[in-house]
């Protein structure tokens, strides 16, 4: 009987103490990590993106880009330095009494979906980064200043704002750890659980910026190893496979060494240099990934063969043993699969294109060029319509003729990129350039149609400043997020507020302000809007108080519903 075995309770009880200890350090690690993040927030938050602002408001450069950078980093340190450290040094100090963290995660953990806007603004924040330190002179002495300081810790402001994306990840890695360590029959295992599915959701998003940045850093070598003759610096050039390969020459048996970069979406063919620094290489020949072919060859005096086929060159190549030609060949076809797929698929959206007559956007749903994306004026920049796809674009960008057949094959008025797949040429933007979308440049009724809220509302900054009417969405996709654009079909949007911590006010009867208005307020941030009606007020309110607490919000139906779904048929208007 175990009752009558002291040294299994011991064993038992040593058992026990051995988790318990397990726990607690883990749990002592989340506190320290905690600190030192907060820390690090507190720097991109308050010194960074503070002096920066300040010197904006100066006129040294517009104040827009310094948004554009740091994105929603003040609610990100907002939350974690006045709500998540705080209960965690709480709930240490108590830790004799209440030995858990779960709970404490799984009430804070939806908060964290905030940093799906920070991950996703992430790529362009790093561009900006880069254009203004070399743009401005006043913006990069900044920089340099606050990086030489013994806060930065020899470190550039790059490496700090990678620290939010990997921080959630750290959150998952953790808490997996934690479980493992707690028993099955513990109060605490399934508030730990339901903070770790969160977590985890929000890691998938950090885990992919994490890849985007590993994979610019390896373009960043590949490109110096390249002489920096090569433009591969480029966030749609994927790196596939690398390495050293023979080349069979044409003419003779001989074989040469030579070293292949393979891209998703080209094969840079090199020649090794003799460098005292490292690797070296000379690009002999660039081959397209479109039209590529690979195929397996067999030669009696090489073993190992396979040729690669461009519209460039073709190339005769001996791998170094069975299984690495295997894996040449392997990567090659994945890359060649893939890359004809998305071809595939935005060439069958052309098919349609000047068969019959499109959907007119309103003149009034837009205030900017839905192609170049220049706001409209009455004088210099008016608004015309592109009859092959129907939308509302500047006179640069509808200065073309195509023939329509749903016309009779007359020549139409079309936009440029229309002309192009109208008429077969091959300037219209390619989706496998992978040109990268701005965080802004998020279509309006792209969103709209798959939203939980969206409408007009009056909208301001300063009490003192008259207010826009402008069209407000919070998507489904992103229910954290309230973005403003300044109509229904706009391509753009003209900004967007992260509502995760914003304090929301229902402003009463006023002098100033009608009974329809309400503000959302977070530290020297104050967004004013007034809806048309005190029922539309409502509906907005109701929303944005679940948004700004992260929980999801439940959908309401359109302010607007033939705005907001489109429903409606264009007419042509002469333009």
């Amino acid at each position: 009987d175990d009752k009558h075995n002291p040294r299994k309770n011991d064993s038992c009880f040593q058992q026990e103490q051995i988790k318990e200890l397990k726990l607690y350090k883990i749990a002592s690690e989340l506190l320290q990590t905690e600190r030192a993040y907060v820390t690090r927030l507190h720097l991109l938050d308050q010194v960074f993106c503070a002096r920066l602002t300040e010197e904006a408001g100066k006129g040294m450069f517009p104040v827009e880009v310094v948004k554009g950078i740091f994105s929603n980093v003040g609610s990100i340190y907002t939350f974690h330095s006045q709500f998540l450290l705080p209960d965690l040094e709480t709930r240490m100090s108590q830790w004799a009494s209440t030995p858990r963290i779960g709970d404490i995660l799984a009430q804070l953990a939806p908060f964290l979906r905030m940093y799906a806007e920070y991950v996703k603004n992430f790529d362009s924040a790093m561009d900006l980064l880069k254009q203004w330190t070399e743009r401005s002179a006043q913006f990069n002495t900044i920089i340099q200043d606050i990086q030489s300081q013994e806060v930065c810790g020899n470190l550039t402001l790059q490496h700090h704002m990678l620290e939010p994306v990997q921080r959630v990840p750290r959150y998952e890695m953790l808490l997996k750890d934690y479980l493992k360590k707690l028993p099955e029959d513990d109060p605490d295992c399934s508030q730990a659980k339901k903070s770790l599915n969160i977590i985890s959701m929000a890691a998938t998003h950090s885990n992919m910026a994490i890849r985007k940045m590993e994979n610019l850093k390896k373009l960043m070598e590949i490109y110096e190893m390249l002489g920096g003759e090569e433009d591969i610096v480029n966030p749609s050039n994927e790196l596939i496979k690398e390495g050293q390969i023979l080349k069979l020459a044409a003419r003779n048996t001989s074989s040469m060494e030579r070293y292949l970069f393979l891209f998703n979406n080209m094969l840079l063919y090199c020649v090794p240099k003799f460098s005292l620094v490292g690797q070296r290489f000379t690009v002999r020949t660039r081959v397209c990934v479109e039209g590529m072919k690979v195929l397996e060859t067999s030669n009696e005096d090489y073993p190992h063969t396979f040729q690669v086929s461009g519209k460039e060159r073709t190339l005769e190549l001996q791998a170094s043993s069975e299984q690495d030609k295997e894996d040449w060949i392997k990567a090659f076809q994945e890359t060649i699969e893939i890359f004809q797929q998305k071809n595939e698929t935005f060439k069958s959206s052309r098919l349609e294109l000047g068969k019959r007559a499109p959907r007119w956007i309103r003149d009034n749903e837009v205030t900017m060029c839905m192609k170049c994306k220049e706001p409209f004026n009455p004088l210099t920049r008016r608004r015309h319509h592109c009859r092959a796809c129907g939308y509302v674009v500047c006179y640069k960008c509808s200065d073309y003729k195509a023939s329509l057949r749903y016309d009779g094959n007359k020549l139409n008025k079309v936009c440029k990129d229309c002309y192009f797949i109208l008429t077969g040429r091959a300037d219209a933007e390619e989706p496998v350039s992978g040109k990268k979308r701005g965080i802004l440049e998020i279509e309006a009724a792209q969103v709209s149609g798959n939203s939980f809220l969206c409408g007009f509302l009056q909208y301001s900054t300063d009490r003192t400043k008259p207010c826009q009417r402008v069209w407000c969405v919070i998507p489904q996709h992103d229910a954290l997020v309230l973005y403003l654009y300044g109509a229904p079909q706009d391509v753009k949007a003209q900004c967007t507020i992260p509502l995760l911590g914003y304090q929301v006010e229902d402003v009463q009867r006023s002098v100033d302000h009608p009974p329809t208005s309400f503000r959302l307020c977070q530290s020297k941030s104050v967004h004013c809007f007034t809806a048309d009606t005190e029922e539309v007020k409502l509906r907005w309110l109701k929303v944005i108080h679940k948004a700004v607490i992260g929980e999801m919000p439940e959908c309401q139906t359109p302010v607007d519903d033939d705005l907001a779904n489109g429903c409606h048929e264009g007419v042509p208007d002469g333009t």
